[in-house]
């Protein structure tokens, strides 16, 4: 290792320009003759649009263009899609309505787009968007996931009977009834999964242009995917051809999937740009986020948790319904099911388990991917089931842990949900967690804390995680639409600096930084020498984006096969300019030496002949710039455990968090002070889904009663504490890196 090198505590290269304010997010651009966007939502939850009067709106002053449903439809424009297709348990295949970019008959949540009013400012645009008036026909609404396939539930979409998108399943369902048959006891839980509003730091927000000379569109946009957003524009909602569409996801201010998806909000400033022939930004307002951001998890759950006379899990059984909102978003559909159900064993061997999944539509915001994304879901079912059981049978909940985890002889270890986990060490986890947490030294704790009037907890989680969304086959066979694998370009300058092209993207993950140390590392080049370009469909090679933790998995393991060609071409002009065969020359960190002798290179040096060729082996293309694909073989399956300590005042319920601790097995660490950096944010957003956040609409009205920081408690720094965070070693074995993912 290089003191920048894999491993290495490097200082984040991109905080330079971000705590000195010099970072470009999309509303710190502003385009020659730019116009600005508003938007006309729904006020009701479920309404008929009866008319829509534009006049009054069209002439006030600075309005450019009033656009509606109705002028969508006859420009041809389609609809947003779902991306996953998902088949119920009969072999049918799920019910996925139409997602108008404005709706032209009926609205379905709070929030839905209606209209869209261009004009010079954005004042003006908000001015004129007051102006529009829609005449409504309210109908009566369902939020509620439990009763949404309801008989008598209101419908969503006429074509979409009894709200049900899907009914899914997986896993051995005989099998799992017959472990249950025999137990010798059964743990039985009903829970909710809480909605969840993403609320990164920076809203979403869009540029529009359109190039009368080439005929072309560029979308400057907060996208986790810049290239995907681009396929499904052009191949789906059809705004341009693909090769006259370019997107770009400059500086993004946080994401957690809520920035993977197409929003009706950048489609429609892009197509507008072409109606006004200018120019179109839209910056969320913070209201506007609440109601229309995709929001994330709102499960129903029913579990049960079969055990025989020893304490050995035998069954598990899951029944749950998930809301999708009022449409499908991007990848919504694979969230409750192949993200969920697949990792239902949790890290325990489990024999027999059976999920069924039925999901319902609502008329809420629509819910897809959110930090996670079906993972926490899962483990939520079964570590709140395994406690229940300790506490039911008697047997202390580490020995009843123990006694059921995955043993590390198991591995590779094939699960009965589809999965087969790679690598771990899970008792050894729990063993590191705790002895962190100092959890033998809890009882005098407790003690001391009653001396306070105090009351005080202490409960723990086991958890694996599927990383890497892996391998394409698989996910295409499962329902995918896309491909699951990633890109990176590795190009040397004459003067032997480089340029890293990926398809990841990076919104607060440190790729600046992560990508460049395994340059240094791999090739000898200085971090300060590396510069790592992404989010520019006009730049480097198509990819896949960021999320699931895939970015170092999937888009790191691309650069290390780029990194190879790099080597394996320099190899050849290094033999050449030394006179030496290839087999005789040996290679380590960017320097290539002759065997036996003091003769040496430098990659950067090869990286000069290369381009400037005037001794240079025959046959050889000059240049030293090379670009690799990567589809992985397999998901990545981080594990670990977190202990948390709580104490409670018994007369107000205030909890506070005392102590938390976390230990995770991430494989390789590229950068151990940037994992735990995302281990905090991890840890934060769960403690604010336990204690604080819950998105929530009146049961009555539809309208969502938590649409500001007033109502909607997001964790502040008095709210978590200082964390214990550990990992314990153990590489992926199928990865170049050895990585697994700490997303």
């Amino acid at each position: 290792m290089t003191d920048t090198g894999i491993g290495a505590r490097v200082a984040r290269k991109e905080d330079k320009r971000f705590l000195t304010g010099a970072g470009t997010y999309t509303d710190d651009i502003n385009r020659w003759g730019q116009t600005h966007i508003a938007f006309v939502r729904s006020p009701h939850a479920h309404a008929r649009i009866k008319s829509v009067d534009t006049d009054a709106a069209a002439t006030a002053p600075g309005v450019l263009g009033v656009f509606t449903g109705a002028d969508i439809a006859a420009s041809g424009l389609g609809g947003l899609i779902c991306g996953w297709m998902i088949h119920s348990k009969d072999g049918s295949e799920m019910k996925a309505p139409a997602h108008p970019v404005l709706a032209a008959d009926t609205v379905r949540h709070v929030g839905d787009h209606v209209a869209a009013v261009v004009a010079e400012t954005y004042a003006q645009a908000r001015d004129g968007a007051e102006q529009v008036a829609v005449d409504y026909e309210q109908l009566p609404a369902v939020v509620n996931v439990a009763a949404a396939n309801g008989r008598e539930a209101p419908q969503v979409h006429a074509d979409v009977p009894g709200n049900l998108c899907y009914d899914w399943e997986i896993g051995d369902k005989a099998a799992t009834d017959a472990a249950f048959a025999s137990a010798h006891h059964v743990t039985t839980l009903d829970l909710i999964n809480n909605r969840l509003i993403p609320n990164a730091i920076e809203p979403r927000a869009a540029i529009g242009e359109y190039d009368r000379a080439g005929d072309s569109f560029t979308l400057t946009t907060t996208s986790q995917n810049p290239h995907v957003a681009r396929l499904l524009l052009s191949a789906f909602v059809q705004v341009a051809p693909e090769h006259k569409l370019r997107v770009v996801a400059p500086d993004v201010g946080g994401g957690f999937g809520s920035k993977i998806y197409v929003y009706p909000e950048e489609t429609v400033a892009l197509w507008a740009s072409k109606q006004v022939g200018r120019p179109v930004k839209w910056t969320a307002e913070r209201s506007e986020s609440f109601l229309s951001d995709a929001h994330g998890r709102d499960h129903v759950t029913h579990a049960e948790l079969a055990l025989d006379a020893d304490g050995k899990f035998t069954g598990l059984r899951v029944s749950t319904t998930a809301n999708m909102g009022a449409y499908l978003s991007t990848f919504a559909s694979a969230v409750p099911t192949y993200l969920y159900g697949t990792l239902l064993a949790g890290q325990y061997t489990t024999p027999a388990i059976y999920c069924e999944v039925k999901a319902v539509f609502t008329h809420t915001a629509p819910v897809d991917a959110y930090r996670g994304a079906g993972r926490p879901e899962a483990t939520f079912v079964v570590e709140r089931l395994v406690e229940m059981a300790a506490r039911e049978t008697g047997i202390d909940r580490l020995e009843l842990r123990k006694r059921n985890m995955v043993p590390p002889d198991a591995f590779p270890y094939q699960t009965p949900v589809i999965l087969a986990y790679d690598s771990g060490d899970y008792a050894q986890g729990l063993d590191k967690a705790l002895a962190l947490a100092d959890y033998a030294g809890f009882e005098g704790r407790r003690a001391e804390a009653k001396t306070r009037g105090k009351l005080r907890g202490i409960g723990l989680s086991c958890y694996v995680e599927a990383c890497g969304m892996a391998p394409s086959a698989a996910a295409g066979a499962l329902g995918a639409g896309v491909g699951l694998w990633e890109s990176a370009q590795v190009r040397f300058n004459p003067t032997g600096n480089v340029t890293v092209l990926t398809g990841s993207h990076s919104h607060g993950q440190s790729h600046e930084t992560t990508f460049a140390q395994i340059i240094s590392d791999k090739l000898g080049v200085p971090i300060e020498n590396v510069e790592v370009l992404h989010g520019d469909t006009d730049k480097g090679p198509f990819g896949m984006g960021t999320y699931g933790s895939r970015s170092m998995p999937v888009g790191g393991a691309a650069l290390v096969k780029a990194i190879d060609k790099v080597v394996a071409k320099a190899r050849k002009i290094a033999a050449h300019l030394m006179e030496a065969a290839e087999e005789d020359l040996e290679y380590a960190a960017g320097t290539f030496t002759v065997a036996g002798t003091d003769k040496q290179m430098t990659i950067p040096e090869i990286a000069f002949a290369a381009y400037v060729p005037h001794n240079y082996p025959e046959g050889l293309e000059p240049g030293l710039d090379e670009t690799a694909f990567y589809d992985p073989l397999n998901f990545t399956f981080p594990s670990g455990t977190h202990v948390c300590e709580v104490e409670v005042d018994p007369d107000t319920g205030k909890t506070d968090i005392v102590n938390f601790t976390a230990v995770d097995g991430f494989g390789t660490l590229i950068n151990p002070m940037v994992v735990e950096g995302q281990v905090h944010g991890g840890l934060t957003q769960g403690i604010g889904q336990a204690l604080l956040e819950a998105c929530v609409y009146d049961d009555e009205t539809g309208q969502l009663t938590t649409g500001s920081y007033m109502d909607y408690a997001m964790p502040r720094a008095d709210d978590v504490p200082s964390y214990k965070v550990g990992t314990i070693d153990g590489p992926c074995p199928h990865n170049p890196l050895g990585v697994k993912g700490c997303g």
